[in-house]
């Protein structure tokens, strides 16, 4: 008799998005002349900077060529993109990352997802709430935790953020192994300094834990002072993984490009006490599992690091931004406590109510689908997530129907 992973069984309900979707279409099927404007999901809404374009085009025509085609690449990325992301993502701000500690995938979310692999199934796992559910997720899948139990699976160590902690937790009072952080977060857009990150990694390191730190908006932050990467803190390469996306950069939600960066000096160790050196561990699972991304995405991507790459895709960012920042200022002035829309395009709302029913009623009367801060955690419980990912006019829109659903 054929079995099955019954870790499966311990997911609760549907999958936060695919909620969303469910309800949205409920209703958009009950009242079908009705617009709505989605300000939910995280999805990009702006065209591929040109530079993109350009590259991709190219690299599809080498690939109708018999002397440029290319089949089978490198499961780990190309060295022409992986030598761009090392000099300019991470050395030019201080961090010593080698390209050959570059992983190139497709997506951050996958990758969030498969690092898991590499552990052991009886870590301890200390993740924030609220948060990005694919972490909790993927670690119920793989049998690391309990049953779920008012709002929680035990066996997890939950990190909870809130008004008075700015949605930065307090370090853990207990032994851990593995700590998810993720800065701008999602789905607050809290920001962490270099001083408040710097004591993650300590804590890291005294303890022989690994942080693995989604940094999928980093080019979202304007504020000088803040790290755009684990790697810009001393210490971090030996206890900190780190993951990265192109789809909010430059808007490959739709043609999947991100990467890893997993240090040679990142250690764990077996039952032992032998240690096991995770960029190898995380090689072997890539070369194993992933046969790599397209070459036509990957010179794309090599594009965004190109003057006019770089231009276009700062542009794209403002963009978003300016929709943040008019998001977060009518929710404030509507009388709404506020966080993130500054260096991150996700606005964080208090909505004195609870967060299905809040979600209900912006769809319901205005038309306009945001994300229920319940779907990300029990601290997510009252707040509502607004996406900045949508067209100007389309967030003036929004933002005119809520104030009139709000009177």
């Amino acid at each position: 008799m054929i079995t099955i992973n019954e870790n499966y069984n311990k997911l609760q309900a549907s999958y936060l998005f695919a909620e969303i979707k469910n309800r949205t279409a409920a209703f958009q099927k009950a009242n079908p002349d009705r617009e709505i404007i989605k300000l939910g999901i995280g999805d990009v809404t702006r065209p591929l900077p040109q530079a993109c374009i350009d590259a991709f085009h190219k690299a599809i025509d080498e690939m109708a060529d018999s002397k440029t085609f290319r089949g089978y690449g490198p499961e780990q990325g190309y060295e022409f993109l992986r030598d761009k992301i090392a000099e300019q993502d991470f050395r030019a701000r201080g961090a010593d990352i080698a390209p050959d500690e570059i992983f190139v995938s497709d997506g951050a979310k996958c990758d969030n997802g498969n690092i898991q692999e590499i552990f052991s199934t009886d870590i301890r796992v200390a993740i924030p709430d609220p948060v990005y559910p694919v972490y909790v997720d993927t670690n119920v899948m793989a049998g690391r935790t309990g049953s779920y139990d008012n709002g929680r699976y035990n066996g997890i160590i939950y990190l909870e953020g809130n008004n008075e902690n700015g949605f930065i937790p307090a370090l853990p009072d207990e032994k851990v192994d593995v700590i998810y952080l993720c800065f701008p977060n999602n789905p607050s857009g809290a920001t962490i300094s270099k001083k408040k990150l710097q004591e993650w990694v300590d804590f890291a390191r005294e303890n022989k834990a690994i942080i693995l730190y989604d940094a999928a908006y980093e080019s979202f932050i304007r504020d000088k002072e803040l790290p755009r990467s684990i790697f810009e803190i001393e210490g971090a390469r030996d206890v900190a993984i780190e993951f990265r996306s192109f789809s909010k950069t430059a808007g490959f939600t739709g043609i999947r490009c991100a990467f890893a960066v997993v240090p040679k000096s990142c250690l764990a160790y077996t039952k032992d006490g032998t240690e096991q050196s995770l960029h190898a561990l995380w090689y072997r699972r890539q070369s194993t599992k992933f046969n790599g991304v397209s070459y036509p995405v990957q010179r794309a991507a090599e594009a965004v690091y190109t003057e006019s790459g770089k231009t276009q895709t700062k542009e794209l960012i403002d963009y978003y931004l300016k929709n943040a920042a008019l998001i977060r200022k009518e929710m404030s002035t509507l009388g709404f406590e506020c966080i993130g829309g500054e260096n991150s395009p996700y606005i964080w709302i208090h909505g004195q109510t609870d967060s299905w029913e809040f979600f209900d009623r912006l769809l319901n009367k205005a038309g306009v689908v945001c994300t229920p801060g319940a779907g990300f955690g029990k601290c997510g419980e009252g707040y509502i997530r607004i996406s900045a990912f949508n067209n100007y006019e389309n967030v003036e829109k929004a933002m005119g129907r809520i104030k009139e659903a709000l009177k």
